[in-house]
Protein backbone atom coordinates (compact mmCIF):
# COMPACT_ATOMS: atom_id res chain seq x y z
CA UNK A 1 0.00 0.00 0.00
CA UNK A 2 2.89 2.06 0.64
CA UNK A 3 4.05 1.87 -2.77
CA UNK A 4 0.82 2.85 -4.28
CA UNK A 5 0.23 5.77 -2.14
CA UNK A 6 3.73 7.11 -3.21
CA UNK A 7 2.55 6.79 -7.05
CA UNK A 8 -0.82 8.36 -6.41
CA UNK A 9 1.51 11.38 -4.75
CA UNK A 10 3.56 11.13 -7.68
CA UNK A 11 0.79 11.35 -9.99
CA UNK A 12 -1.01 14.10 -8.42
CA UNK A 13 2.31 16.31 -8.10
CA UNK A 14 3.05 15.87 -12.27
CA UNK A 15 -0.66 17.06 -12.72
CA UNK A 16 -0.04 19.89 -10.67
CA UNK A 17 3.16 20.86 -11.92
CA UNK A 18 1.92 20.67 -15.56
CA UNK A 19 -0.94 22.42 -14.34
CA UNK A 20 1.13 25.35 -13.09
CA UNK A 21 3.88 25.33 -15.70
CA UNK A 22 0.29 25.75 -18.49
CA UNK A 23 0.92 22.49 -20.18
CA UNK A 24 -2.54 21.98 -19.90
CA UNK A 25 -5.81 23.10 -18.24
CA UNK A 26 -6.28 21.62 -14.58
CA UNK A 27 -9.72 20.85 -13.24
CA UNK A 28 -10.03 22.02 -9.66
CA UNK A 29 -13.38 20.50 -9.32
CA UNK A 30 -12.77 17.05 -10.89
CA UNK A 31 -9.37 17.20 -8.97
CA UNK A 32 -10.93 17.66 -5.40
CA UNK A 33 -13.69 15.12 -6.11
CA UNK A 34 -11.05 12.41 -6.84
CA UNK A 35 -8.95 13.36 -3.63
CA UNK A 36 -12.06 12.83 -1.67
CA UNK A 37 -13.19 9.84 -2.96
CA UNK A 38 -9.57 8.39 -2.96
CA UNK A 39 -9.14 9.49 0.44
CA UNK A 40 -12.42 8.17 1.56
CA UNK A 41 -11.37 4.76 0.41
CA UNK A 42 -8.19 4.85 2.30
CA UNK A 43 -10.49 6.17 5.61
CA UNK A 44 -12.83 3.20 5.59
CA UNK A 45 -10.15 0.52 5.24
CA UNK A 46 -8.24 2.14 8.06
CA UNK A 47 -11.49 1.69 10.45
CA UNK A 48 -12.39 -1.61 8.98
CA UNK A 49 -9.06 -2.83 8.50
CA UNK A 50 -6.06 -1.18 9.19
CA UNK A 51 -7.22 0.00 12.77
CA UNK A 52 -8.04 -3.10 14.07
CA UNK A 53 -5.38 -4.75 12.69
CA UNK A 54 -2.64 -2.42 14.51
CA UNK A 55 -5.25 -3.08 18.29
CA UNK A 56 -5.86 -6.76 17.88
CA UNK A 57 -1.41 -6.61 17.45
CA UNK A 58 -1.13 -4.53 20.46
CA UNK A 59 -3.54 -7.19 22.56
CA UNK A 60 -1.65 -10.00 21.48
CA UNK A 61 1.50 -8.15 22.18
CA UNK A 62 0.10 -7.50 25.89
CA UNK A 63 -1.43 -10.71 26.54
CA UNK A 64 1.76 -12.76 25.46
CA UNK A 65 3.50 -10.24 28.22
CA UNK A 66 0.81 -10.65 30.57
CA UNK A 67 1.00 -14.69 30.44
CA UNK A 68 4.92 -14.29 30.40
CA UNK A 69 5.04 -12.50 33.47
CA UNK A 70 2.10 -15.22 35.28
CA UNK A 71 4.60 -17.82 34.06
CA UNK A 72 7.58 -16.26 35.80
CA UNK A 73 5.86 -15.59 39.15
CA UNK A 74 5.02 -19.06 39.28
CA UNK A 75 8.29 -19.66 39.04
CA UNK A 76 8.56 -17.29 41.86
CA UNK A 77 10.27 -14.59 39.64
CA UNK A 78 8.41 -11.51 40.94
CA UNK A 79 10.86 -8.87 38.77
CA UNK A 80 11.04 -8.90 35.45
CA UNK A 81 12.66 -6.47 33.07
CA UNK A 82 11.33 -5.61 29.64
CA UNK A 83 8.39 -2.84 29.32
CA UNK A 84 5.98 -3.23 26.45
CA UNK A 85 4.65 0.78 25.99
CA UNK A 86 7.57 1.58 23.54
CA UNK A 87 6.04 -1.73 21.36
CA UNK A 88 2.84 -1.57 21.73
CA UNK A 89 2.69 2.59 20.66
CA UNK A 90 4.94 1.63 17.64
CA UNK A 91 2.21 -0.97 16.64
CA UNK A 92 -0.93 1.26 16.74
CA UNK A 93 1.30 4.05 15.20
CA UNK A 94 -0.57 4.51 12.18
CA UNK A 95 1.87 4.53 9.18
CA UNK A 96 2.41 7.80 6.89
CA UNK A 97 0.60 6.48 4.02
CA UNK A 98 -2.94 6.11 5.93
CA UNK A 99 -2.04 9.41 7.68
CA UNK A 100 -1.46 11.56 4.67
CA UNK A 101 -4.37 10.06 2.88
CA UNK A 102 -6.75 8.46 5.26
CA UNK A 103 -6.12 11.79 8.01
CA UNK A 104 -6.83 13.94 5.28
CA UNK A 105 -10.49 12.67 4.14
CA UNK A 106 -12.54 14.67 6.32
CA UNK A 107 -10.50 17.70 5.75
CA UNK A 108 -10.46 17.37 2.54
CA UNK A 109 -14.17 16.07 2.43
CA UNK A 110 -15.22 19.38 3.95
CA UNK A 111 -13.14 21.88 1.69
CA UNK A 112 -15.07 19.82 -1.26
CA UNK A 113 -18.67 20.23 0.12
CA UNK A 114 -18.05 23.57 0.80
CA UNK A 115 -16.86 24.47 -2.43
CA UNK A 116 -19.41 22.60 -4.28
CA UNK A 117 -22.79 23.43 -2.45
CA UNK A 118 -22.02 26.86 -0.56
CA UNK A 119 -19.20 29.15 -1.77
CA UNK A 120 -16.08 29.07 -4.17
CA UNK A 121 -13.37 31.22 -4.31
CA UNK A 122 -12.29 32.97 -7.63
CA UNK A 123 -9.36 34.76 -8.68
CA UNK A 124 -9.92 38.18 -11.15
CA UNK A 125 -7.99 37.59 -13.85
CA UNK A 126 -8.37 40.14 -15.78
CA UNK A 127 -9.57 43.79 -16.10
CA UNK A 128 -12.57 43.31 -18.21
CA UNK A 129 -14.72 43.94 -14.84
CA UNK A 130 -13.10 47.16 -13.94
CA UNK A 131 -13.95 49.17 -12.34
CA UNK A 132 -16.32 46.61 -10.43
CA UNK A 133 -13.68 44.81 -10.19
CA UNK A 134 -9.76 44.61 -10.48
CA UNK A 135 -7.11 42.59 -11.18
CA UNK A 136 -6.10 40.26 -8.32
CA UNK A 137 -9.26 40.58 -5.98
CA UNK A 138 -10.46 37.20 -4.75
CA UNK A 139 -13.60 37.05 -4.63
CA UNK A 140 -16.74 34.56 -3.47
CA UNK A 141 -19.21 32.90 -5.68
CA UNK A 142 -22.06 32.17 -4.24
CA UNK A 143 -22.73 28.11 -5.68
CA UNK A 144 -26.48 27.60 -5.09
CA UNK A 145 -28.03 31.50 -5.36
CA UNK A 146 -28.97 30.38 -9.00
CA UNK A 147 -29.97 26.58 -7.50
CA UNK A 148 -28.42 23.81 -6.33
CA UNK A 149 -25.88 21.72 -8.73
CA UNK A 150 -24.41 18.11 -8.77
CA UNK A 151 -20.53 18.89 -8.75
CA UNK A 152 -18.46 18.39 -11.39
CA UNK A 153 -21.00 17.78 -14.13
CA UNK A 154 -22.88 21.11 -12.55
CA UNK A 155 -26.06 19.35 -13.68
CA UNK A 156 -29.15 21.30 -11.74
CA UNK A 157 -30.97 19.48 -8.87
CA UNK A 158 -32.86 22.36 -7.35
CA UNK A 159 -33.98 25.93 -9.15
CA UNK A 160 -33.54 28.49 -6.81
CA UNK A 161 -33.23 32.26 -7.39
CA UNK A 162 -33.59 33.23 -11.18
CA UNK A 163 -31.02 34.87 -13.38
CA UNK A 164 -31.42 38.30 -12.95
CA UNK A 165 -30.09 41.38 -15.45
CA UNK A 166 -26.99 43.12 -13.71
CA UNK A 167 -25.90 39.68 -11.66
CA UNK A 168 -22.12 39.50 -11.99
CA UNK A 169 -22.26 35.74 -12.70
CA UNK A 170 -18.92 33.13 -13.00
CA UNK A 171 -19.56 30.57 -15.55
CA UNK A 172 -17.87 28.24 -17.75
CA UNK A 173 -16.57 29.63 -21.24
CA UNK A 174 -18.75 28.32 -23.91
CA UNK A 175 -15.82 27.81 -25.86
CA UNK A 176 -13.89 25.98 -23.58
CA UNK A 177 -15.45 25.09 -20.70
CA UNK A 178 -12.34 24.07 -18.46
CA UNK A 179 -12.25 27.89 -17.96
CA UNK A 180 -14.22 30.47 -15.74
CA UNK A 181 -14.82 33.62 -16.59
CA UNK A 182 -16.67 36.27 -15.00
CA UNK A 183 -18.83 38.65 -16.58
CA UNK A 184 -22.81 40.79 -16.05
CA UNK A 185 -25.43 39.42 -16.96
CA UNK A 186 -26.98 42.13 -19.39
CA UNK A 187 -29.88 40.00 -21.68
CA UNK A 188 -32.23 36.87 -19.53
CA UNK A 189 -34.10 34.71 -22.06
CA UNK A 190 -35.83 36.68 -24.78
CA UNK A 191 -34.21 40.02 -24.58
CA UNK A 192 -33.28 41.61 -27.86
CA UNK A 193 -29.61 43.23 -26.46
CA UNK A 194 -28.81 46.32 -29.03
CA UNK A 195 -24.95 47.62 -28.47
CA UNK A 196 -24.29 49.95 -31.42
CA UNK A 197 -22.14 53.23 -31.18
CA UNK A 198 -21.19 52.23 -27.31
CA UNK A 199 -24.69 52.78 -26.24
CA UNK A 200 -26.56 49.84 -24.63
CA UNK A 201 -30.65 48.62 -25.50
CA UNK A 202 -32.57 46.51 -24.20
CA UNK A 203 -35.77 45.52 -25.56
CA UNK A 204 -35.55 48.88 -27.88
CA UNK A 205 -35.20 51.25 -24.46
CA UNK A 206 -31.74 52.59 -23.76
CA UNK A 207 -30.15 52.00 -20.52
CA UNK A 208 -29.89 54.06 -18.05
CA UNK A 209 -26.71 55.70 -18.54
CA UNK A 210 -24.90 59.24 -16.32
CA UNK A 211 -21.84 60.23 -16.16
CA UNK A 212 -19.34 59.76 -12.96
CA UNK A 213 -15.71 61.68 -14.44
CA UNK A 214 -12.91 59.72 -15.52
CA UNK A 215 -11.38 56.33 -13.71
CA UNK A 216 -7.74 55.91 -14.08
CA UNK A 217 -6.53 52.13 -15.24
CA UNK A 218 -3.22 51.98 -13.07
CA UNK A 219 -2.32 48.56 -15.30
CA UNK A 220 -2.88 51.08 -18.73
CA UNK A 221 -1.70 54.09 -17.18
CA UNK A 222 -4.71 56.03 -18.79
CA UNK A 223 -7.78 57.52 -17.74
CA UNK A 224 -10.97 55.82 -19.06
CA UNK A 225 -15.08 57.96 -19.10
CA UNK A 226 -17.02 56.28 -16.24
CA UNK A 227 -20.38 55.91 -16.23
CA UNK A 228 -23.08 54.67 -13.73
CA UNK A 229 -25.53 52.27 -15.61
CA UNK A 230 -28.41 50.93 -14.62
CA UNK A 231 -29.64 46.80 -15.15
CA UNK A 232 -32.73 46.08 -13.49
CA UNK A 233 -32.96 47.10 -9.83
CA UNK A 234 -28.80 47.19 -10.45
CA UNK A 235 -26.83 50.31 -10.53
CA UNK A 236 -23.25 49.20 -11.44
CA UNK A 237 -20.16 51.99 -12.64
CA UNK A 238 -18.47 50.80 -15.92
CA UNK A 239 -16.22 52.35 -18.63
CA UNK A 240 -17.23 53.32 -21.79
CA UNK A 241 -14.63 55.03 -24.43
CA UNK A 242 -17.33 56.75 -26.94
CA UNK A 243 -14.39 57.08 -28.87
CA UNK A 244 -13.12 53.53 -29.23
CA UNK A 245 -14.34 51.56 -32.56
CA UNK A 246 -17.61 49.59 -32.94
CA UNK A 247 -16.58 47.14 -35.07
CA UNK A 248 -16.67 43.65 -33.76
CA UNK A 249 -13.85 42.67 -36.44
CA UNK A 250 -14.66 39.57 -38.34
CA UNK A 251 -18.61 39.16 -37.22
CA UNK A 252 -20.83 37.17 -36.96
CA UNK A 253 -18.73 34.56 -35.47
CA UNK A 254 -19.46 30.24 -35.50
CA UNK A 255 -21.13 29.78 -32.27
CA UNK A 256 -24.53 28.87 -31.55
CA UNK A 257 -27.49 30.46 -32.21
CA UNK A 258 -25.66 32.94 -33.93
CA UNK A 259 -28.04 33.25 -35.94
CA UNK A 260 -29.48 35.33 -33.49
CA UNK A 261 -27.24 38.29 -33.93
CA UNK A 262 -26.27 40.95 -36.49
CA UNK A 263 -23.30 42.86 -36.77
CA UNK A 264 -22.80 46.26 -38.50
CA UNK A 265 -20.33 49.15 -38.51
CA UNK A 266 -22.21 50.62 -35.44
CA UNK A 267 -22.09 47.44 -33.64
CA UNK A 268 -24.35 44.27 -32.60
CA UNK A 269 -28.25 42.79 -32.13
CA UNK A 270 -29.10 39.84 -30.93
CA UNK A 271 -32.21 37.90 -29.49
CA UNK A 272 -31.06 35.82 -26.40
CA UNK A 273 -32.59 32.15 -27.00
CA UNK A 274 -34.41 30.21 -23.92
CA UNK A 275 -32.11 29.04 -21.58
CA UNK A 276 -29.31 31.32 -22.27
CA UNK A 277 -27.68 34.76 -21.10
CA UNK A 278 -25.92 37.59 -22.76
CA UNK A 279 -23.27 38.85 -20.50
CA UNK A 280 -20.98 41.59 -20.96
CA UNK A 281 -17.78 43.22 -19.10
CA UNK A 282 -18.07 46.47 -17.58
CA UNK A 283 -15.08 47.48 -19.26
CA UNK A 284 -16.81 47.75 -22.04
CA UNK A 285 -14.17 48.67 -24.06
CA UNK A 286 -11.45 45.98 -23.16
CA UNK A 287 -13.85 42.91 -22.37
CA UNK A 288 -14.30 39.54 -24.85
CA UNK A 289 -17.84 38.70 -23.86
CA UNK A 290 -20.78 37.50 -25.52
CA UNK A 291 -20.60 40.15 -28.21
CA UNK A 292 -17.41 37.88 -29.12
CA UNK A 293 -18.38 34.19 -29.08
CA UNK A 294 -21.88 34.13 -27.91
CA UNK A 295 -24.53 33.05 -25.33
CA UNK A 296 -23.87 31.33 -22.31
CA UNK A 297 -26.19 28.54 -21.83
CA UNK A 298 -27.91 27.39 -18.12
CA UNK A 299 -25.77 24.65 -18.03
CA UNK A 300 -22.43 26.43 -17.67
CA UNK A 301 -23.86 28.77 -14.60
CA UNK A 302 -20.70 28.26 -11.23
CA UNK A 303 -22.87 31.02 -9.19
CA UNK A 304 -23.42 34.40 -8.62
CA UNK A 305 -19.98 36.41 -7.66
CA UNK A 306 -21.01 38.99 -4.52
CA UNK A 307 -18.24 39.79 -2.00
CA UNK A 308 -14.43 40.33 -2.14
CA UNK A 309 -12.91 38.67 0.81
CA UNK A 310 -9.05 39.54 -0.25
CA UNK A 311 -7.01 41.76 -2.38
CA UNK A 312 -3.05 41.36 -0.86
CA UNK A 313 -2.67 44.79 -3.01
CA UNK A 314 -5.16 47.21 -1.54
CA UNK A 315 -7.23 45.60 1.70
CA UNK A 316 -9.65 48.75 1.58
CA UNK A 317 -11.20 46.29 -1.92
CA UNK A 318 -12.80 44.07 0.76
CA UNK A 319 -16.32 43.99 0.85
CA UNK A 320 -19.74 43.26 -1.20
CA UNK A 321 -20.10 44.86 -4.71
CA UNK A 322 -23.02 45.23 -6.89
Amino acid sequence: MSALTAALYGALIVYLGGWFLGHWIGNFSLLLFILTMVTMVYWFAERLKFKPAREAAARALEEGDRARRAQLAAQGIEKVDGDIAPAREKLLMQPWWLDWTAGLFPVICIVFLLRSFLFEPFKIPSGSMIPTLLVGDLILVNKFHYGVRLPVINTKIIDNNPVQRGDVMVFRYPVDPRQDYIKRVVGIPGDVVEYRNQRLTLNGQPVSLAAQGEYYEEDRLRYEPMWQEKLGAVEHRILVNPDAPSYFGGMPKNFPFADNCRYSAEGMQCTVPPGHYFMMGDNRDNSQDSRFWGFVPDANIVGKAFFVWMNFGNLGRIGPFH
